[in-house]
């Protein structure tokens, strides 16, 4: 099972504005009619009930959504590009991945929930925009800008009520196979289940979710067998039914074991409320020691059951108690934490530094106006020192000792100070 992958997304590029010029028979000084360029498309994460694992976008590193198209005469916006939408299954989890840190994004656990991980660039500005009662004919057009791009670290964590956890061969698969109408693998020997199978229980006019949770052994925390790709699905489980092998030599180890390796993956997990069930009581060995082990276990575990998963003894009692204790931690364990999302941080004041004779400013605002700008116009380049100025990236060079002649750079652009 796919249950983790990492994507390199980016958003569509702003179409170009445009400089043009209405002309017409008998129209004189028709003045500019460039329109403005197109929006980029922006990338969007959006839950899907149908799927049930990452794998068809393991085959897929980079996404790319569609560019803006230039705007044209006449006015005439650009098109926008196109949206990109990538389907998951419900419960998987949006991280952003920088050099910095990796941040929760999005937790979708609901049908079509849709989330923007990358915003388009903006269409830029035609030589219409440009128009004033000074300059009735601007010669200046904005570049459309760049659109987001980031790496996603997708993460599945199945959504399910009850998890079955417990050593590999003790009978999980065959107690899913039997409360339900799940059909997992079963063969006699570790790890037949090689991903996290969900079945549905009905116990009268209950139903819930029920899901193996295979691969557990001492060192899964770390890394050991398979329990470390799948214990993070058991995160999102109300309750736990913790399957015991009747034919070991101490149920009470494997116990503690698991249960240590639940805690050192996840302190909330390790105190998840549990059932334990020892299985094949079918066995007259194991029938025979049900009086020892109901001693040995019944003031330590809490809640036992004895069962047989292969000839379903006991198992409607089991799923009968389970369905009472689920109704009764439904209100107090929470199926995920939400994701809590912070605003993004105001724009940052103007900051002048030197790197030897040349002043540097840092400032967002300056840095994406000039990205946007076709530099090798004057009219371009008067119209940028104006409105440096009127953001302050003036006062703030003038207060830095900024003279006519001196070198600035902004971004990337490098520019003689007049």
């Amino acid at each position: 099972m796919i249950d983790r992958v990492e994507l390199q997304v980016k958003a569509g590029d702003g179409g170009n504005g445009v400089v043009s010029f209405r002309r017409e028979k008998y129209v004189p000084f028709g003045g500019p009619d460039g329109g403005n360029g197109g929006r980029g498309g922006s990338v969007y994460v959006v839950a899907d009930a149908q799927l049930t694992t990452l794998y068809s976008l393991s085959r897929r590193r980079h996404w790319q959504a569609g560019k803006g198209g230039n705007g044209l005469g006449k006015k005439m916006q650009g098109k926008h590009g196109e949206d990109l939408l990538i389907k998951v299954p419900l419960g998987t989890l949006v991280y952003k991945r920088s050099d910095a840190e990796t941040v929760l994004v999005a937790d979708l656990v609901e049908d079509a929930q849709k989330e923007m991980v990358a915003r388009g660039g903006r269409g830029g500005a035609g030589n219409t925009h440009f128009a004033t009662s000074t300059n009735q004919a601007p010669r200046i057009a904005e570049k459309g800008e760049p659109g987001e791009e980031t790496w996603l670290v997708l993460e599945l964590k199945l959504i399910a009520d009850v998890g079955i956890i417990g050593y590999p061969s003790v009978g999980k698969s065959t107690l899913l196979a039997t409360a339900s109408a799940a059909r997992p693998k079963i063969a006699d020997y570790p790890f037949t289940t090689q991903e996290p199978v969900l079945g549905v229980v009905t116990v009268g006019n209950r139903t819930f979710v029920l899901a193996e949770i295979p691969g557990l052994i001492e060192g899964a925390h770390r890394g050991k067998g398979l329990g470390h790709y799948f214990l993070r699905h058991a995160e999102r489980t109300r309750l736990l039914i913790h399957l015991l092998d009747g034919t070991s030599e101490s149920p009470l180890v494997d116990w503690k074991s698991v249960n240590r390796e639940l805690g050192l993956f996840n302190p909330t997990l390790g105190q998840r409320p549990q059932i334990v069930a020892v299985n094949k009581v079918d066995l007259p060995e194991v029938e025979a020691r049900i009086p020892a082990l109901r001693e040995q276990l019944g003031g330590v575990v809490g809640p036992l059951h004895f069962i047989s998963a292969a000839t379903t003894a006991g198992v409607r009692q089991l799923m009968a108690r389970t369905a009472v204790m689920l109704e009764a931690v439904e209100e107090q364990v929470a199926v995920a934490a939400p994701a809590v999302f912070r605003p993004g941080p105001r724009e940052k004041p103007v900051v002048v530094s030197h790197e030897g004779n040349v002043f540097v400013v840092s400032f967002p605002q300056a840095e994406r106006l000039i990205g946007r700008m076709d530099l090798t116009s004057p009219e371009a380049r008067a119209y940028l020192r104006r409105q440096l100025i009127r953001m302050g990236v003036g006062a703030a060079l003038k207060k830095a000792g900024v003279a006519s002649g001196d070198r600035v750079r902004v971004g990337e652009m490098e520019l003689e100070w007049q």
